[in-house]
């Protein structure tokens, strides 16, 4: 673990010690932990690939920090059987080649013992071949889409609800407040052709159809035309499968044509490079958020993850992608105690496959099998003044 941080001259920081003990003590106890027995110099290691810069790098930072504030905390408590947790990351800027080399690059490291919340669906999907037939831990990966949920892999674990759950509800949402004029805008991808599907089947059990279904290129290109293929519609609200540029583009050329029109997203809309270039535009677009607000202290698991993310001290501030990390991260290290000291790979698989109906303190975890998501959870909250998430 990291020395505690230090004024200058060498002083301990005592504030954030003491916060830091504060954290990881609450942190500890609603894990159910035993009392720890260091044993120094036992590390686990963790591996990570995720976008660190580059257009999403918002989302993987965030996501990074967050579960980094949890283990950095449990760490300060002697870590889980006394073995600490030494997340390792590098960057792929949202790059399916990188992200293989890293890949690659990380199993052939010895001492890895599990794959963390790498991000990015075509990343993903390009892992699975190689992560086939192996014990290698695929922890979290940071995708709602289904093929991230083999259903043959009995080494990937999902938390995060899915890409069809949060589009089930956002389409329950926009039919009960009124609207039967719908347009669906996806990106030109797998993203956002699984969402243009998952929309059309949540249609459908409520008799509407898509007014229109309009395609965005993954670089923007193509956004002012759907704009004014949708405004020629005239719908009452659209649905929008977009993420990063796209999303921009769209929505500035869409408030142009009809200011007032109501617009829905994922939450993968809530990157704050996204929120800050779109900035007035954005306020008022309705966004589905797969864990709590992160700034509410009420709920038990936010609290530890305020301590937490205070004593980590990350100039970002909290945000529901970097509450998501600190969840994928506390679960591991419940999955982790439960294993047992000096765990193997497969020992850990099975642990992890064990828990049911976890109570991190407001979000439940409940792993069922290979091909589904152990959360459910979907939330909405709109885009208020300065990009802020209201509920």
């Amino acid at each position: 673990m990291s020395s505690f941080p230090t004024r200058p001259g060498g002083r301990p920081d005592r504030a954030r010690r003491r916060l830091l003990t504060l954290g990881s003590a609450a942190l500890a106890s609603s894990l159910g932990a035993a009392r720890i027995q260091a044993q120094p110099g036992t590390v686990l290691r963790l591996c990570q690939s995720a976008a660190l810069t580059g257009p999403l790098s918002d989302l993987g930072l965030a996501v990074h920090h967050g579960a980094k504030a949890c283990f950095d905390a449990l760490n300060a408590q002697g870590g889980v059987h006394g073995a600490r947790i030494d997340l390792v990351v590098r960057d792929d800027g949202y790059d399916t080649r990188r992200s293989q080399d890293n890949l690659q690059a990380f199993m052939a490291d010895p001492d890895l013992f599990a794959l963390f919340s790498c991000l990015g669906t075509p990343m993903v999907e390009a892992a699975l071949p190689l992560l086939r037939n192996t014990d290698l831990p695929y922890f979290t990966p940071f995708s709602g889409a289904q093929v991230a949920r083999p259903k043959d892999f009995d080494n990937v674990f999902n938390v995060r609800a899915s890409y069809a759950e949060e589009t089930e509800q956002l389409v329950q949402h926009i039919s009960t407040v009124g609207p039967r004029r719908i347009a669906l805008v996806c990106q030109h991808n797998s993203f956002g052709k699984e969402v243009a599907a998952a929309a059309q089947a949540a249609l459908a059990k409520r008799g509407l159809t898509a007014l229109t279904i309009t395609p965005v290129q993954s670089d923007g290109q193509g956004a002012e035309q759907a704009a004014q293929a949708v405004a020629t519609a005239q719908p009452e609200a659209v649905l929008m499968a977009l993420a990063g540029k796209p999303t921009v583009d769209f929505v500035k050329n869409m408030r142009a044509l009809r200011r007032g029109l109501p617009l829905y997203a994922l939450s993968v809309l809530g990157a704050a490079s996204t929120l800050a270039a779109l900035g007035h535009d954005a306020v008022g677009i309705t966004v589905t958020q797969v864990v709590p607000p992160p700034t509410n202290p009420m709920l038990p698991v936010v609290r530890d993850f305020l301590q937490a993310w205070r004593w980590l001290g990350t100039p970002m501030d909290p945000s529901h992608m970097a509450l998501e990390g600190y969840v994928n991260a506390r679960v591991f290290v419940e999955a982790l105690r439960r294993a047992g000291r000096n765990p193997s790979r497969q020992d850990f698989i099975t642990a992890a496959w064990s828990l049911k109906r976890l109570d991190l303190g407001g979000f439940l975890v409940h792993f069922s099998g290979p091909g589904s998501n152990a959360s459910h959870f979907v939330d909405l909250t709109m885009v208020g003044r300065g990009g802020r998430f209201i509920r």
